[in-house]
């Protein structure tokens, strides 16, 4: 018998292996084993059994906006993290910008830490940020333990992180890959976009013309040669053009090191769909028609895209004007994903263990969390327990995040979160929260 502190029991266990009745055991924090479900329990060990919910592995969730220090007013580490544990999500990757310092130094990564080490509810990383006058700081950024680095090919929205043309982001990639860092991008074409008409007003879809999808293509193609040319490994964020997918499995079969994220948002709601004056439903690249969003979901189910992530970037509410070109541009939906995700996944086919692999298991490996995505044993006691065929209808203000902008609001959506547990410890049960206690992740070295 492995030993235990704890033994969480369900009839439905997400493993790496199918899903199961099963018992796992936890000692010091770690999966000791998977067992049957009616294994004894051993002795001085706690039983909790869940029943019927289900057992997942607790998401990943490595594309945050926490924008802490400098925007808390937009949200904050003890908002996100406890937002992201109400969701299901044990673990996130905060974007270096929006935050006053942004990530792109070491002073600036410590002040980082330093802000969040009493506020994280669940596990926190940094990604680091690539800008045209850092490619110094890359290096020492990265043995500082940062997961990889964020670039914009277009403007970012906030002038502390200018994007990279395409000299600056030759020379940041080849200073990247000369350690085995990680780029991941913001592909937009700054010329396609600026060449897109620019109307402005309430009208999504005069906003959906102005970000088209050849900007994403044309970006996309720029990464995918640049990447060959120095043998790097890059990430393409966000994806929302299905027009770009023929490029992405032609690189990979060619043996370019290349992944692709696409988000809850571009998988569940649809440019049609849109509210005149809405902008809580703006992002960039944007929420696009219903006929691309087939062909994204196409592309999750045959691996050319690797995994699902939110891209929370939320703002006060004040910043989402009725005017789609002025208003903040970015998604809430951090303690929204897995539902939202649940909901249009359940509709389509697929299955728990799916949004497993798109949103726990892929997500680690992208950023080299070996010790989390899936139960088993050896990871960290890290799970969401959902019970799948409940529904609830989002309520804007029941959410844990610092402002109550959603464009989820008046949904119904299936797959209630009743406990999230960070290393064997329950941090919120029923809407109740403990005392924050998440650590600070660094790389693997």
């Amino acid at each position: 018998m492995s030993e235990a502190e704890l033994v969480l029991r369900s009839t439905r266990v997400v493993t790496p292996e199918g899903t199961r009745s099963a018992s796992i055991l936890v000692a010091g924090g770690k999966i000791t084993a998977v067992e049957p479900y009616d294994t004894p329990v051993p002795a001085g060990a706690r039983l909790e059994d869940v029943g019927d919910h289900v057992v997942l592995p607790g998401l990943v969730d490595t594309h945050v906006h926490v924008n802490d220090p400098g925007r808390t007013e937009w949200e904050g580490f003890w908002t996100a993290t406890r937002a992201a544990a109400a969701g299901g999500i044990t673990t996130l990757v905060d974007m270096p910008l929006n935050s006053l310092p942004p990530t792109t130094t070491v002073d600036h990564l410590r002040t980082k830490r330093e802000v969040a080490a009493d506020k994280a509810h669940i596990d926190v990383g940094f990604w680091g940020g690539a800008l045209p006058d850092n490619v110094k700081d890359l290096r020492p950024l990265h043995e500082a333990g940062v997961f990889g680095f964020k670039a914009f090919l277009s403007p970012s929205g906030v002038d502390e992180f200018p994007h990279l043309d395409q000299e600056q982001l030759a020379r940041s990639l080849a200073e990247i890959s000369s350690f085995g860092g990680l780029l991941i991008v913001h592909a937009e074409d700054p010329h396609h976009l600026a060449a897109a008409p620019q109307q402005g007003g309430p009208h999504y879809r005069h906003f959906l013309a102005s970000r088209p999808r050849d900007a994403e293509d044309t970006a996309i193609a720029g990464l995918i040669a640049a990447a060959k040319r120095f043998d790097a490994r890059v990430h393409v964020l966000h994806l929302s053009s299905s027009d770009a997918l023929p490029l992405i499995a032609g690189a990979r079969a060619e043996g370019v090191r290349l992944t692709v994220e696409t988000c809850p948002h571009y998988l569940t709601l649809t440019a049609e769909e849109v509210p005149d004056g809405a902008s809580e439903f703006k992002c960039c690249p944007p929420i696009r028609e219903a006929a691309n969003q087939d062909l994204l979901w196409q592309a999750l189910a045959d691996g050319t895209i690797d995994c699902v992530v939110t891209d929370h970037s939320p703002s006060t509410a004040d910043l989402k004007t009725d005017d789609f070109a002025t208003a903040w541009g970015g998604i809430s939906g951090l303690q929204l994903s897995l539902p939202a995700m649940w909901t249009a996944a359940r509709a389509r086919g697929h299955s728990l263990e799916d949004i497993a692999r798109w949103m726990s298991a892929r997500t680690a490996a992208l950023v080299g969390l070996t010790e989390k995505g899936a139960v088993e044993a050896g990871r960290d006691a890290d799970f969401a327990v959902l019970a799948p065929d409940e529904t609830f209808t989002v309520d804007p203000a029941a959410l844990q995040h610092r402002n109550h902008v959603t464009a989820y609001a008046g949904r119904t959506l299936y797959g209630v979160v009743k406990s999230t547990w960070l290393r064997g410890r329950r941090v919120v049960a029923d809407g109740e929260f403990t005392e924050p206690q998440g650590r600070l992740l660094t790389r693997a070295h």
